[in-house]
């Protein structure tokens, strides 16, 4: 999400700041590109702004936070139609995909995903993907939209190198929409759309179904809000049906941009181009956990030089949670030290609607980095107290098979 998003938001809706969304635009073209779903956010009082190179809502008739709390108490229906999808397919897909990312591609069984990271020599993270097994022999790929030029050079540019050394592999963009199904009611929605038992379909699982009469969609349990729920991929032609057919449960409403926004950053997850960069580590932006163990013991990925000595503490900064006192913290604050000594910047800020307080993320040195340490954030030349907090901020929902909704 770009990083001029926030003013594109007031600007376009005459209301208070709503939460920064920062991802790069990527995109140098002039018209936004429109989602299959343009013309029904238009005719549902979407209020359509620039994103990432796409024309997308960021909200609709309800205001920003009841689309939020409808979020998390019942389920949203978000359009993520821009975010980039690929197919790679060919003997050697998981050698090309372990070229590029930092996880253990190799060990995820049929129809599981993972987040992974793009990294280069220098250790900093070009993209964060999910990547997905399928049994159909080939890796789903999902990446951010603002940064498909790029990664699809990236991919393209190894698949040839490759193949030049006779390797089998080879990469189709998905023209399809792609839908996210967010909250607690999600999976009994859709369950009514659906024959197989979504019970045994956990978090990061994934497969290809018929959707209320639509063929050929391809679900997976994951999402952008903390909350249970899945994304769809869904045939371009058929995403106006299937959203119509999923709006018609009353437990369902549209959510955009801003909710989106502020459901991740209560969730703690990242966004690329604020939280996490080009000149961010995995561990310095507290995402480890995404390092596969064979890949750490391997260093076979790029940048592992940099980052595999940086898991046994030798990091310089840390991105952490903070609770803040006083007015709204946005991104760019810079955060001090209780002695007032500036340590280090906020990258994304917004009240939550949950907690009825300020949270942030951002990045301090290492030392100050243990939840409970006191600091201090500047918002308009004036400081107000923060504390470091662990995150996420509001518990996760996602869907486990041996304990249900993991909290």
């Amino acid at each position: 999400m770009q990083w001029a998003m926030s003013m594109v938001a007031r600007l376009a809706l005459r209301q208070p700041a709503l939460p920064s969304l920062s991802r790069p635009l990527g995109c140098t073209q002039d018209v936004p590109r429109r989602t299959p779903l343009y013309d029904f956010h238009l005719a549902h009082g979407g209020k359509m702004v620039a994103f990432a190179g796409w024309s997308l809502p960021v909200q609709y008739r309800d205001r920003h936070v009841e689309s939020h709390l409808h979020t998390r108490q019942h389920c949203s229906l978000f359009d993520v139609s821009h975010m980039l999808q690929t197919k790679i397919f060919g003997r050697d897909r998981v050698k090309l995909m372990e070229s590029l990312v930092v996880g253990d591609i190799a060990e995820l069984r049929p129809n599981q995903g993972a987040l992974s990271l793009f990294t280069n020599e220098a250790g900093g993270i070009l993209d964060d993907l999910i990547v997905t097994n399928t049994s159909e022999g080939h890796l789903y790929v999902v990446s951010n939209a603002g940064c498909r030029d790029k990664d699809l050079a990236l991919m393209q540019d190894k698949i040839q190198e490759l193949q030049n050394m006779g390797c089998d592999v080879g990469l189709e963009v998905v023209d399809n929409a792609l839908l996210a199904l967010q909250g607690p009611t999600a999976a009994q929605v859709l369950q009514a759309g659906v024959a197989g038992d979504l019970r045994k379909l956990p978090f990061m699982a994934s497969a290809v179904m018929e959707v209320f009469g639509v063929s050929g969609c391809r679900v997976t349990r994951c999402g952008y809000t903390g909350e249970d729920g899945v994304e769809i991929s869904v045939p371009a032609a058929e995403a106006v049906s299937l959203a119509t057919a999923l709006l018609e449960n009353p437990e369902v409403k549209l959510a955009g941009l801003a909710a989106r926004d502020s459901l991740r950053l209560e969730a703690g997850l990242c966004l690329y181009g604020s939280d996490i960069g080009e000149h961010t580590t995995p561990v310095e932006g507290s995402l480890s956990w995404t390092l596969g163990k064979r890949r750490r013991a391997a260093m076979d990925f790029p940048g592992a030089a940099v980052i595999v000595p940086q898991l046994k503490g030798m990091v310089p900064r840390r991105r952490v949670g903070l609770v803040c006192e006083g007015a709204p913290v946005r991104a760019h604050s810079p955060i001090l030290s209780v002695e007032g000594a500036v340590i280090g910047a906020v990258t994304s800020g917004c009240p939550s609607p949950c907690l009825k307080k300020n949270v942030a993320m951002g990045y301090v040195p290492r030392e100050y980095s243990q939840p409970g340490t006191p600091l201090l954030v500047e918002v308009r030349r004036k400081q107000q107290i923060a504390v470091v907090s662990k995150m996420p901020f509001v518990p996760t929902n996602y869907y486990t098979l041996k304990g249900g909704h993991l909290g």
